[in-house]
């Protein structure tokens, strides 16, 4: 793991504490209020959504791959039990190799996350694999602006530098085209803006998306 990616892991919440603060903690109390059942989490980071779930999840699984944002999310993790969180379990798994069975979560969380992910498309299908049929993806992610509008051409620009910066963020990438591309029905998306964000990664969407 290289110095920036410890260092981003140690400012990550820091870092992204005035926009949960300005309206994005709410929007996850709202997209994970449908959260129900054996629920698995990807690119859960430090675990900043653990506090966002609701009874109605009996089992949480939360992959995180890095192991600078692992730590802090066990950390995290241990702490909630504490306080009577349903039983949670932090696997080491990338979302393009997730390690459990076809069909063996009701519901599958996805927060910011796939703008990072290597192979969009693969981490897609693995969702699809591991939700029963009919289940849900619940989605909160920063995407490109609308085509053709200059937002977008400038994330198209700085996306190299920003790649960098965001320690493998792609601020310009399509998430709502590739999960409805995917093994998904999109039942219902919202486009928005992130508050207090960095204008690169402004744009947003919510919504969910039922397995096929």
């Amino acid at each position: 793991m290289s110095l920036w990616g410890r260092v981003f892991a140690a400012g990550y919440d820091r870092f992204l504490a005035p926009t949960e603060a300005a309206g994005l903690g709410a929007e996850r109390d709202r997209v994970l209020a449908d959260a129900r059942g054996r629920v698995i989490e990807i690119g859960a980071g430090t675990g900043v959504n653990l506090s966002h779930y609701t009874p109605a999840v009996s089992e949480l699984v939360v992959c995180e791959p890095e192991a600078p944002m692992a730590e802090r999310l066990k950390k995290k993790v241990k702490k909630k039990k504490k306080n009577g969180l349903a039983s949670v379990r932090v696997v080491a798994a990338s979302a393009e190799r997730l390690p459990f069975p076809d069909a063996s979560f009701d519901c599958a969380v996805s927060t910011l996350v796939l703008c990072t992910v290597d192979d969009p498309t693969r981490a897609i299908h693995e969702l699809g694999r591991v939700l029963r049929p009919q289940g849900r993806l619940l989605f909160i992610e920063h995407v490109r602006a609308p085509a053709g509008t200059r937002l977008a051409r400038w994330q198209d620009r700085l996306a190299p530098l920003w790649l960098r910066f965001g320690h493998g963020c792609r601020c310009n990438r399509s998430t709502l085209e590739a999960i409805a591309a995917g093994p998904f029905d999109v039942e219902q998306s919202t486009r928005g803006e992130l508050p207090r964000a960095a204008p690169l990664v402004r744009p947003y969407i919510t919504g969910r998306a039922v397995a096929r």
